[in-house]
């Protein structure tokens, strides 16, 4: 009787992974729905790009994957079946885009770890030292450039105007009462402590093979050095006269200035600062607004819903 019991309850049961996996893909449509003016006016422009250029743009554009990929596995010790995390990468990024900043793709890659066997701490930690690498990597390609070639931008903000101060503010805020918490606080202050332990041991895990320090950090740089060939690649196809490093170099400071920005993949953040850093590197307004909506074409919405649906068929597969 009890054995027939619990048949009658798993049959009753609708599996949870069965009503998520459509999710994402009615995410994606909504968003569509909101943005529809910019979606039309962008592959408006795509119609008259030069199709070579163009296509070396998607071309790069899957290449960030496989970049995303490497760095995530550099960034643990343990080996990650290849096929399904390239998948997740994929995934991630449709996740990245519905979720603010960057919310979708850490959980995407935290749940697939620790399907994969890998601990909770480790799991963060693993997330942590990404993260960490990518950031130090954009920062120290942005400052290269700078370097080489100093008078690329004109002097300007490259956040839209009013919205420089009030982040700033809510950022050393944010950093204060963080701060604050985990000093007067003994429960948030012993589990940081055990979490930095943690993450120190797998860095130096991690930075005793030289294999995983080749794809960490290989991957940090090329991650951010592709979409910024992305950018340029788009700019070639519409014609842009600016030169190619001046506009890796624009991507990069319009990236990295709007980072803190809370917003969904940053969209409508990361176009305004790209408009005007390309404007900065000395492109018209005009040309600039093209090619920066024809780039978040290329890069955000024509994935967008292919990694939607990927995203739902890994969680109805449990592979996250």
């Amino acid at each position: 009787m009890t054995a027939i019991r619990v048949r009658r309850r798993r049959a009753g049961r609708v599996p949870v992974r069965r009503i998520l996996w459509p999710v994402p893909l009615i995410l994606v449509l909504v968003v569509a729905a909101h943005h529809r003016p910019v979606l039309a006016e962008g592959f408006g422009r795509l119609a008259t790009a030069r199709w070579p250029w163009l296509t070396a743009a998607l071309g790069v554009t899957c290449l960030t994957w496989v970049a995303a990929a490497v760095t995530r596995q550099g960034a643990l010790v343990e080996r990650l079946p290849a096929g399904r995390l390239l998948a997740t990468q994929f995934a991630a990024g449709a996740a990245n885009h519905l979720l603010p900043t960057g919310l979708g793709a850490s959980a995407v890659n935290l749940r697939f770890m620790t399907v994969c066997g890998v601990s909770l701490p480790r799991s963060s930690a693993a997330l942590a030292l990404y993260l960490l690498a990518e950031s130090v990597a954009r920062v120290g390609l942005l400052l290269a450039l700078l370097l080489a070639f100093p008078r690329a931008l004109r002097p300007g903000p490259l956040l839209p105007d009013g919205t420089s101060t009030p982040l700033l503010v809510t950022a050393v805020v944010t950093a204060c009462a963080a701060v604050a918490v985990v000093v007067l606080v003994r429960r948030p202050r012993t589990a940081v402590l055990r979490f930095v332990r943690t993450a120190l041991g797998e860095a130096r895990a991690i930075h005793g093979r030289p294999t995983r320090v080749l794809a960490l950090w290989g991957g940090s740089f090329a991650f951010p050095a592709l979409q910024a060939g992305v950018l340029a690649a788009v700019g070639l196809a519409l014609g842009l006269d600016i030169p190619v490093a001046h506009m890796a170099l624009a991507y990069l400071a319009a990236t990295v200035a709007v980072a803190l920005v809370p917003t969904p993949g940053g969209l409508g953040s990361v176009e305004a600062a790209l408009v005007v850093a390309l404007v900065a590197a000395g492109g018209p307004v005009a040309e600039a607004t093209a090619v920066v909506l024809a780039f978040r074409i290329v890069t955000v919405w024509l994935p967008l819903l292919p990694g939607a649906l990927t995203l739902g068929v890994l969680v109805r597969l449990k592979v996250i």
